[in-house]
C-alpha cells in the first residue's frame, strides 16, 4: 500500500485536538453549524420523511428531523446524511468536487453520540475527517460522469468515524480500506433529471462511517492497496499520492471550502451573482424583462432545463433559479421552494434565459468559475455584469454572520426560534461539551410541535 495513506492514517490517530490552530478550529466549528442547519431543514422533504418513517425503528441515536427519533448509528447517519443532501445548501471543497462536511459529519455525529465521545473529540474527527477528504480528492481523477457523494468522503468518513472508535493508525488504515467496497458509482446524470435517489449516495458516507470501523474491529480484512485500486482503477481514472502529503499539519483542507446561500447547484452561482448585480442596476419588474443572457464555463452551461420536472431538478436549472431571482429576489432556500416549480410567472421567464459555453471560461475552470449576464428589458435598457467566481469562493468570502442567518433559517424549519439559537450557542462552546447530549437534549426541549 502507498507510504502516503499510511501516513495519513497516523495523522488522523494521532492528531491532538490542540494540535489544529484555534482558527482552524473556529472555522470548523462554522462548518458544523452550516451543516447542521442544511440536515436539519433537508429532513422536511417528502421523500427524507417517508423514508424515515419506515427505518427509524428506534436506538439510542439521534435522528435530526422533528420529533427527534431515534436510531441505530447506521441508520441514523445514513438518514441524516441523506436530509443534508436534499435541499442542495450544503458546503464544499472550492478546487476539487466534494461536499466534505455533509459527507463526514452525520457519521461523525452517530459514532460520537454512541461511544460518549466529547465536543473536542467531535470536532477532531470533524476536521481531521475533512483533512482526507480534500487530500483524497487532490490525488483523485473521478470519472467524467462521476458524482463525488459516496466516494472519497466515503473514505474520509470511515476514517473519521475510526477515530471515535477508538482505532490506531493502522486501524484507521484497515477502516479506509474496508471502506473502499462500499463505495458507490452515483452518475452526475441524475442531477438533471431530479434523480433524488443521488442523495442516497451522500448518506452512506455517514453509513460507512459507522459500519467500516465496526468491521475492522470485528477482524474483517482488506488488500493493501483497496484504497489505490478504488480510486485509480475502479470508481477513478487515476491516483497520484505524490503531493497527497504536502502541508499535512500546516494547511488545513477545511478552511479550503465554500458555503452556499443560494440553494442550487454550486457551478450557476458565479452567474446569479452577476443576475442579482444586473437587477439592482435595472430594477425590473418581471414582465420588464425580455431576456437573460448567460455565458459561463461548460459544466454550468450544461444546467440549462427550462423545464425542470421536479423539485431536486430545479436544483440544478440555471434557468428556473435566475427566473426565481427576479420573481422573488433571491435563489436562497425560501424563494427556491416547491412553489416557485409551479409559479406562472417564473415558469414563463425560465424561457426567456439563454445559455451558452465560452470556452476561454472552460479554460479556467476550476481554478476560477467565471459567468457573464446580460438583462435586456422590452424597452431596450440592458445591464451587464461580468465577474471571475462566485460570492463564498476564495475572492468574495461570507461574512459568519451570514452563515448564522442561514443556519436560524434552516433550523427554524423544525426548531423555534429560541431553540436555533440556543443550538448556536452550543455549537459556539463545543470544546466544553462532555458528549453530543448537551446539543440534542436542548433540540429536544425546543423543537416544533
Amino acid at each position: 500500500m502507498a507510504r502516503e495513506i499510511e501516513t495519513l492514517a497516523k495523522f488522523v490517530a494521532e492528531a491532538g485536538y490542540d494540535d489544529i490552530p484555534e482558527a482552524v478550529r473556529a472555522h470548523a466549528k462554522i462548518t458544523f453549524l452550516d451543516t447542521l442547519g442544511v440536515i436539519l431543514a433537508g429532513s422536511t422533504r417528502p421523500e427524507v420523511a417517508a423514508l424515515r418513517e419506515k427505518l427509524a425503528s428506534g436506538g439510542n441515536v439521534t435522528i435530526y428531523a422533528p420529533g427527534w427519533p431515534r436510531g441505530d448509528a447506521r441508520t441514523a447517519a445514513l438518514l441524516n446524511g441523506i436530509a443534508g443532501r436534499a435541499i442542495e445548501l450544503c458546503e464544499g471543497l472550492r478546487l476539487v468536487s466534494g461536499q466534505a462536511a455533509m459527507q463526514v459529519l452525520p457519521g461523525v455525529l452517530a459514532v460520537a453520540e454512541t461511544a460518549g465521545s466529547s465536543g473536542r473529540e467531535i470536532m477532531a474527527a470533524l476536521i481531521l475527517g475533512y483533512e482526507v477528504a480534500g487530500r483524497l480528492a487532490s490525488a483523485f481523477t473521478p470519472r467524467p460522469l462521476a458524482h463525488q457523494n459516496g466516494q472519497v468522503s466515503l473514505l474520509a468518513a470511515a476514517a473519521a468515524g475510526a477515530r471515535l472508535r477508538g482505532l490506531d493508525a493502522a486501524g484507521i488504515s484497515l477502516a479506509m480500506r474496508i471502506a473502499t467496497t462500499l463505495v458507490l458509482t452515483p452518475s452526475y446524470t441524475n442531477a438533471v433529471a431530479g434523480a433524488t435517489a443521488l442523495n442516497v449516495a451522500g448518506g452512506m458516507s455517514g453509513f460507512a462511517a459507522a459500519l467500516a470501523p465496526e468491521l475492522a474491529l470485528a477482524g474483517f480484512t482488506a488488500q493493501d492497496n483497496a484504497v489505490e485500486e478504488a480510486l485509480g482503477e475502479l470508481v477513478g481514472g487515476g491516483f497520484a499520492p505524490d503531493r497527497l502529503l504536502d502541508g499535512l499539519g500546516s494547511e488545513w483542507q477545511i478552511t479550503r471550502n465554500y458555503y452556499r446561500l443560494y440553494a442550487c447547484c454550486n457551478p450557476i452561482h458565479p452567474a446569479l451573482d452577476c443576475l442579482a448585480t444586473a437587477l439592482a442596476e435595472l430594477k425590473p419588474r418581471p414582465d420588464d424583462v425580455a431576456r437573460i443572457d448567460v455565458a459561463t464555463y461548460r459544466f454550468a452551461s450544461v444546467m440549462r432545463n427550462p423545464d425542470p420536472p421536479n423539485y431536486f431538478a430545479s436544483k440544478y436549472s440555471l434557468p428556473h433559479a435566475a427566473a426565481a431571482m427576479v420573481v422573488r429576489g433571491h435563489a436562497g432556500f425560501a424563494q427556491l421552494d416547491d412553489s416557485a416549480l409551479s409559479d406562472p410567472v417564473i415558469a414563463a421567464l425560465r424561457h426567456k434565459v439563454h445559455i451558452v459555453e465560452d470556452p476561454a471560461m472552460s479554460a479556467v475552470a476550476p481554478k476560477l468559475r467565471p459567468a457573464r449576464v446580460t438583462v435586456t428589458l422590452a424597452d431596450g435598457r440592458s445591464a451587464t455584469c461580468a465577474r471571475d467566481s462566485h460570492r463564498g469562493d476564495f475572492n468574495d468570502q461570507f461574512s459568519d454572520d451570514e452563515i448564522r442567518g442561514k443556519f436560524r433559517e434552516l433550523a427554524g424549519v423544525v426548531m423555534s426560534p429560541e431553540g436555533a439559537a440556543a443550538a448556536e450557542a452550543a455549537i459556539d462552546r463545543i470544546d466544553n461539551w462532555a458528549n453530543v447530549g448537551e446539543l440534542t437534549n436542548l433540540m429536544r426541549r425546543h423543537g416544533r410541535a
